[in-house]
């Protein structure tokens, strides 16, 4: 986006300057918008806000009065009692852009600060953010899940175009299943790396990672280009007995990892035999192996 296609430069103040309010504030910084104000709870909060956004932390309120666009970064449970707090303590809201960047939440969770004026913004950003250095470039070129009022959706878009990322509009009614999707692949993914990598060591492999790397990034690059018909292993072949070799080691190395794997196997089959990759015979004898019924 050019200079002059550009919004108004924008104070920017930041509510919770934690790994993502940092980061998000850095960026709208680099977009040529100006950080006044941050508040924070911990320790490493307080640091982001000095390294990263250039301010001395300060008290809500303060962030609130200094600032036409606030974000709110704090986590998913504690937004609702944040956004009351606002409304119901006279914070001077009206006219001013508030963002907040939960996944799960849509519009319906700034309408107390909505009826004191304030213009509501949800745009979560479909990225994982470490605290590292490096969460600034990762912005640049992930999608965010945008809701907006109609009125607003120029801006929204706008807002997320400059911090280098890319607008997908989310229906507020759709907001929970948007994140669900989302923490299934990313957070449940990291588990599931997580354990199998733990399994590999306890047996004598001392770099798992490096055996993980290559076979993980194939699996990656394979679904995202062709979806559920990249699936490979026992179950779409209806390997049976190999399913049933598997859950049996894993009940006595990690009877809670058997309990992931035989969920996670019925859905495969699942999702495999609506595709038509697996037969129903072969369905059949998994559903023996696994011990309950495939079908929902």
């Amino acid at each position: 986006m050019d200079a002059g296609d550009r919004p108004a430069r924008l104070a920017v103040g930041v509510l919770g300057a934690g790994k993502v309010g940092s980061a998000l504030g850095a960026a709208l910084a680099q977009a040529g918008h100006r950080i006044v104000a941050a508040s924070g709870v911990s320790d490493a909060s307080h640091r982001w806000a000095t390294d990263r956004l250039g301010v001395t932390p300060t008290r809500p309120e303060e962030v609130v009065t200094a600032a036409e666009l606030i974000l709110l970064t704090v986590p998913d449970d504690a937004l609702p009692d944040l956004v009351n707090g606002l409304a119901t303590t006279g914070a001077d809201l009206k006219g001013k852009l508030l963002v907040h960047t939960s996944g799960a939440y849509g519009l319906s969770v700034l309408d107390p600060a909505a009826r004191a004026g304030a213009l509501p913004l949800a745009l979560h950003p479909v990225m994982t953010f470490t605290g590292r250095d490096d969460d600034l470039n990762r912005i640049t070129g992930c999608s965010f899940g945008v809701t907006a009022p109609d009125p607003l959706r120029p801006i929204a878009e706008a807002l997320v175009i400059e911090m280098g990322g890319e607008p997908v509009w989310i229906a507020d009614s759709d907001r929970a299943l948007y994140h669900a999707a989302l923490a299934g692949a990313a957070n449940h993914m990291v588990t599931l790396i997580a354990e199998s990598s733990e399994l590999l060591q306890r047996i004598g492999v001392d770099h798992p990672g490096r055996m993980l790397g290559p076979l993980l990034g194939a699996a990656l690059d394979n679904v995202l280009r062709l979806g559920i018909a990249a699936l490979s292993g026992p179950v779409v072949r209806g390997d049976a007995g190999t399913v049933r070799k598997h859950v049996d080691a894993l009940i006595l190395a990690a009877p809670e990892a058997a309990d992931a794997y035989i969920a996670l196997a019925r859905l495969t089959a699942d999702r495999a035999l609506a595709a038509g990759l697996l037969k129903p015979e072969e369905a059949e004898r998994l559903l023996d192996a696994l011990g309950g019924n495939i079908w929902t």
